[in-house]
C-alpha cells in the first residue's frame, strides 16, 4: 500500500486505487468500531481483569474488522485482505497504517505474541471469499483451525501458556464454538451464500439450499444441525481439561468459553434445532448456570 517510511511519517498510497482501497479500509475500520460500541462483552470477558480485558477487546477489534472486511466491503475483498496481511507484516518493526491492526502493537510487541494468529484471521475470511461451502466436517474443523483457533492460541499466549495438549485442546473448544455459531446462523450464512453445514450430511438428509433460505426449519435441516451440535458437544468434551490446566484468569476465560458453548448447545437442544424461524441464543443464566457446573467439575 503505496511506499513505507519511518514511524514518524505520513505516507500517502502511491496510486488511485490504493487509495480508494485505503479509504475503504478505515471506512470498515469506523464501521466495526461503531458496531463494537453498542455490543456487550460476553460474561466470559467482562470478569476478567482489566488489563487482560483490554488486550483481548484490541485482538476482538481486528478480528471483527477482517470479518468485516470479508463479509461487507465494498470492492475486490481479497486485495483488501492482502493490504491488511501487509499492514499486519509491519507490526514487526514497522509502522502499521489501520488503527485496528496498530491497537495489536501491544500484543506483539508488549506480549510478545506471533503474528500468525492474526495471519490466520485472514486466511479465514480470504478462504470465505473462495470456498462457499464444505464437503465433510473434518474440512470445516480445518476451516475453523483459521477462524476460529487462533483467539483461543491469542489466550494461550497472553496467558503464558506455551505446550502442544493446551493448544489442542484449546483448538477443540474454538473449533466448538464456531460449529455452534454456524448453527445458529444457518439462516443468515445461506443468504449471505455460504453453507457451513456439511455436504455430505445435507446430502444424506435430502437437505438443498433452498431449504436453508426458507422461514420454517425442515425436519431434515433439524436433523442435519443436530449432527453438528451433537458433534460440538463432543468438541468441547475433548477441550474441556484444558480447564483444569491453566490458573488465574486463563482458568476463568476458558470456564467461561466452554460454558458459553455448553449452554448455547443446550439451548439448541431445548429448541429443536428450529433455527430458521428465530434466533436461538444461550440466556445468561444458562451461561452461568454450566459454569458453576464446570467449576464442580461436571
Amino acid at each position: 500500500m503505496g511506499q513505507q517510511g519511518t514511524e514518524d511519517e505520513v505516507v500517502l498510497p502511491a496510486t488511485p486505487r490504493e487509495l480508494a482501497e485505503l479509504t475503504e479500509l478505515h471506512r470498515i475500520a469506523r464501521q466495526t468500531d461503531a458496531q463494537l460500541s453498542k455490543e456487550n462483552f460476553p460474561v466470559a470477558l467482562r470478569v476478567l481483569p482489566r488489563a487482560v480485558r483490554e488486550q483481548l477487546v484490541r485482538a476482538y477489534r481486528f478480528a471483527r474488522f477482517v470479518d468485516d472486511i470479508g463479509d461487507e466491503a465494498a470492492g475486490d475483498r481479497l486485495v483488501l485482505l492482502a493490504a491488511v496481511e501487509a499492514d499486519v507484516a509491519l507490526l514487526d518493526g514497522g509502522a502499521p497504517t489501520l488503527e485496528p491492526v496498530r491497537g495489536l502493537l501491544p500484543l506483539v510487541r508488549g506480549a510478545g505474541l506471533d503474528l500468525q494468529p492474526f495471519r490466520d484471521l485472514i486466511e479465514a475470511n480470504r478462504r470465505d471469499q473462495l470456498q462457499p461451502e464444505y464437503e465433510t466436517f473434518d474440512e470445516l474443523l480445518d476451516y475453523c483451525r483459521l477462524s476460529a483457533a487462533p483467539i483461543g492460541r491469542i489466550i494461550l499466549g497472553l496467558a503464558g501458556v506455551d505446550d502442544d495438549l493446551s493448544r489442542r485442546r484449546s483448538d477443540r473448544v474454538c473449533a466448538a464454538l464456531q460449529v455452534l455459531e454456524h448453527c445458529q446462523d444457518v439462516g443468515e450464512d445461506a443468504r449471505a451464500g455460504r453453507i457451513y453445514l456439511p455436504g455430505v450430511d445435507r446430502r444424506a438428509a435430502d437437505v438443498g439450499p433452498e431449504a436453508l433460505l426458507a422461514d420454517q426449519t425442515s425436519p431434515a435441516v433439524r436433523q442435519v444441525v443436530a449432527q453438528q451440535v451433537v458433534r460440538a458437544e463432543q468438541l468441547l468434551h475433548d477441550g474441556g481439561p484444558l480447564i483444569r490446566q491453566l490458573h488465574g484468569w486463563g482458568r476463568l476465560a476458558v470456564t467461561g468459553y466452554v460454558a458459553g458453548g455448553r449452554a448455547t448447545a443446550r439451548a439448541l437442544t431445548r429448541a429443536h434445532y428450529d433455527v430458521l424461524a428465530r434466533p436461538i441464543r444461550p440466556s445468561r443464566g444458562g451461561t452461568l448456570g454450566q459454569a458453576a457446573l464446570l467449576v464442580a467439575g461436571r
